[in-house]
């Protein structure tokens, strides 16, 4: 008789066949010898029942049908890997196999792959666990020698269940409750909603609101030139007596009033000198941890650019394909405390520009077995950190050569020494008002010799010119020059993948409650390898988009949080939602709570959302009084939650029209003038952006489109009465100048198509025509100044560049290098 072993994936199948020993056979989805039979999932290969599984007729989104709450959750098998789930399931059922072994990654996800597999394939014959936290063969042989039994793994089992039932329960009926609430028919809008995605997208629509409710604040720096026998330096006020307070915009160095800034420089004005003293100390700084997969995508982001989900799948590509590094889809930051051989082997084999580093590390002995930082079981979860293996390089492409170059350099530098700075903190003293400068020497590299950096006692900008006799006793410098800098608070940032990641990651400081809190702190919103799909799945459904490297949210996502936040049901877009759940699913995990319990909690509270949802009627007591009021009857309007209208509805204007948000500002003129625009940002079904004036038709008393020369709501030119300025190289088209755009005309037979069409004013910029035409000529215009930002309200200078889709694109000079101002200037600053 023999045991049937299954993996979670191909590659660990094979792995394990090289520990088991004994010749393997290889058939077509398995490796066979005389005790074992050895094969593997490809991750989920059976999920759960849809709706219209249990019943066609919920293959319609109805209401009224909701909530759809199964009494006996049912599996079917994934169709994309249905020929695997039929040759696995062939397998177990073998008269010869006697037991079952899991053999898929050690942890909740992995119990839940083989579980729903195990039940699918109706399986009676007993179970035993491997559980690996390391693929050392030491650490494989050791698993197969303590091997657990089925019933030990049961709570695991029932927690992954747990989850994915709920999981279930909550994204299926709340997403058909909302889609049908917010958009009536499902026709090409979905209001998808989920425990993970949902709290995620509320706090990319919370930093938005933030961005827009910001009021800056003015302030002052004092920043005064000092100069010593040996050279010149800057000093910068320092308020006395400095405590961070709650305001987040305070600095030590910020001066709220100009009265004191003004107290200040004529302290400054009545002296020449000022009175000298120092401290110097050393400072260590350690190497960064290693990479787990959020870290790693977060800095590629900043790096190079790369979306998370681009940063993935290099990772799987050098993991599957090149097997260059160790499996990326993890949380740890550490390696098993049975991993310093393989560390040394994998050191020795590394090549090329980063192999004198490695025999460093081997040759001075510094793979330290004892160093808790690197080699740590306790923080080890389903894997452990990412690392490069001992395989030799291959030929890569040139983003896997970026990706793996960051996970060698990071893997090298950890057994390093720290690098070792001197630091000389230099106080500048006038009639009691400090002004500080440091300097920073790097006097010892240590690991920062990996990434090129050496020490060197030639002048850097960090560099400070040294004190002396020469300066008097007691130490004297000389007032050469002193500015006062009235600058202003700026909005927080808007999030980019790698800050979103972050917040996904540390999504438990967003909650209040301090045991829910804890049952976050390892996990956050999402896991490694899923952050980047949520992330995705949100710009997918149009939730969010990309603005370069930041991350918008759409009209779409706030219309999302608004119509929950109206039904009552802000907990699903919390993230102590997940913290609870994942309390509670520790409990089951722990024996602590009954799985009936917890399952009869969630559909408790599907059934009430639901309720909220089909039961939400807005009323005169959820309106909002506004200063608007009708153009047509004079009657005041009330806000509510899609629409600024009159008490009985008989006057309205929409929140968001041609999937844009209209700022309360642009409501005002529109209803004073019945006219406003030219708007830019108005987006079509299939995602295009253009620009129109809205107006009121006094006839329908419903806002419209002007697209200008008689293009109304249809978008149709009367070209009639138009002359074409130009000729297009792209397309051969004519190109026309109509009230609001530029527009391309092709004509295929009797069929009229305009593939390009740029706004003659984009973000309050006029754009001439000789610009136009270089923009078809070249693809791009010159460099044109002062568009403005509708987020941080300032000027920017851009080039446009025109897609291959016919829409342009911003693109930006590149930055000079950051200076200290000589100059008084009124400018933003965080």
């Amino acid at each position: 008789m023999k045991s049937l072993v299954i993996a979670e994936k191909p590659s660990v199948a094979r792995d394990l066949c090289k520990v088991l020993g004994g010749k393997f056979e290889k058939m077509d989805e398995y490796f066979e010898n005389e005790n074992y039979v050895v094969t593997s999932a490809v991750g989920h290969i059976v999920e759960l029942f849809m709706p219209e599984d249990y019943d066609k007729r919920d293959a319609f989104w109805r209401l009224a049908n909701l909530p759809i709450l199964p009494s006996t959750f049912k599996l079917k098998a994934i169709e994309r890997t249905n020929t695997k789930y039929k040759a696995v399931k062939k397998l177990i059922n073998r008269k010869d196999v006697e037991v079952v072994i899991n053999a898929c990654d050690a942890g909740r996800e992995g119990e839940l792959i083989f579980s729903y597999l195990y039940k699918l394939s109706k399986c009676k014959k007993p179970v035993k666990r491997l559980w690996m936290l390391s693929m050392t063969p030491a650490s494989i042989k050791g698993a197969f020698e303590n091997m657990r039994s089925g019933e030990e793994m049961q709570n695991l089992a029932d927690a992954a269940q747990s989850r994915s039932e709920a999981d279930w329960l909550i994204g299926i009926n709340c997403t058909r409750g909302v889609t049908k609430r917010l958009y009536g028919s499902r026709a090409g809008n979905v209001a998808g909603v989920g425990r993970v995605q949902t709290p995620t997208l509320a706090i990319v629509v919370q930093r938005e609101r933030e961005i827009e409710q910001f009021k800056p604040r003015d302030y002052w720096r004092i920043v005064v030139d000092f100069e010593i026998s040996n050279g010149a330096y800057q000093g910068i006020y320092q308020k006395p007596n400095f405590k961070k307070s709650d305001d987040e915009h305070d600095r030590k160095d910020r001066l709220w009033t100009e009265e004191e800034s003004n107290i200040i420089m004529e302290a400054l004005a009545r002296n020449s000198e000022a009175n000298v003293s120092e401290e110097k100390k050393k400072s260590t700084q350690a190497a960064a941890r290693l990479y787990d997969l959020t870290t790693l995508q977060r800095e590629a982001n900043n790096r190079f650019g790369f979306s998370a989900r681009r940063t993935l799948q290099i990772a799987q590509a050098l993991y599957e394909k090149h097997k260059m590094i160790t499996y990326p889809r993890t949380d740890s930051k550490a390696l098993p405390e049975d991993y310093p051989i393989t560390c040394k082997a994998t050191l020795e084999n590394i090549e090329g520009r980063l192999a004198s580093s490695a025999r460093k590390v081997v040759s001075n002995g510094w793979i330290n077995p004892s160093n808790k930082r690197v080699f740590n079981n306790k923080q080890i979860s389903d894997h452990f950190a990412i690392i490069p293996t001992p395989e030799k390089s291959k030929k890569l492409s040139e983003d896997e050569e970026k990706i793996f170059d960051m996970i060698a350099r990071r893997f090298i530098a950890i057994f390093f020494p720290s690098a070792e700075f001197a630091i000389t903190t230099r106080i500048n003293e006038v009639e009691s008002h400090v002004f500080r400068t440091e300097g920073k020497v790097l006097v010892a590299p240590g690991w920062m010799e990996v990434y090129g950096k050496s020490s060197s006692l030639a002048p850097t900008e960090d560099t400070l010119p040294a004190l002396s006799e020469a300066d008097g006793d007691p130490t004297r410098s000389a007032i050469a020059h002193s500015e006062s800098f009235h600058e202003e608070t700026r909005p927080p940032a808007r999030y980019t993948e790698a800050t979103l990641l972050s917040a996904m990651e540390s999504a438990g400081k967003f909650v209040e409650d301090d045991e829910l809190a804890e049952a976050m702190k390892d996990s956050g919103l999402g896991t490694p390898a899923t952050r980047a799909t949520i992330i995705e799945r949100l710009i997918a459904e149009r939730y969010m988009e990309r603005d370069h490297r930041n991350l918008a949210p759409t009209p779409k996502a706030e219309n999302l949080l608004d119509f929950l936040a109206a039904i009552k049901a802000e907990a699903l877009t919390k993230p102590a939602l997940t913290g609870e759940w994942e309390h509670k699913l520790h409990k089951i995990e722990n024996g602590e709570l009954d799985r009936k319990t917890f399952m009869k909690e969630i559909v408790s509270m599907t059934s009430d959302i639901v309720a909220g949802i089909q039961g939400y009627e807005e009323t005169e007591d959820d309106l909002d009084p506004t200063d608007f009021v009708s153009p047509y009857s004079g009657e005041a309007l009330f806000e509510s939650l899609r629409s600024y209208r009159t008490l009985d509805n008989s006057f309205a204007v929409y929140k968001i029209i041609g999937n844009r948000k209209i700022s309360k500002e642009e409501i005002g003129e529109l209803l004073e003038k019945k006219r406003v625009g030219p708007l830019d940002d108005f987006r079509s079904k299939n995602g295009k952006h253009y620009s129109a004036h809205l107006y009121l038709d006094d006839e329908t008393k419903r806002v419209k489109f002007d697209f200008g020369n008689g293009d109304s709501d249809s978008g149709a030119i009367d070209f009639s009465q138009l002359t074409p300025f130009a000729k297009c190289p792209r397309t051969g088209g004519d190109v026309y100048e109509t009230a609001n755009a530029y527009v391309v005309r092709i004509l295929e037979g009797e069929e009229e198509k305009t593939p390009i069409r740029v706004s003659r004013k984009i973000l309050d910029r006029e754009i001439p025509q000789e610009q136009m035409i270089k923009l078809l000529e070249t693809g791009k215009t010159d460099l044109l100044q002062k568009f403005w930002s509708k987020r941080t309200k300032r000027p920017f200078d851009a080039y446009l560049v025109l897609k291959d889709s016919g829409q342009t694109k911003f693109e930006f000079p590149p930055r000079a290098p950051k200076k200290v101002a000589k100059k008084v200037a009124k400018k933003k600053a965080s």
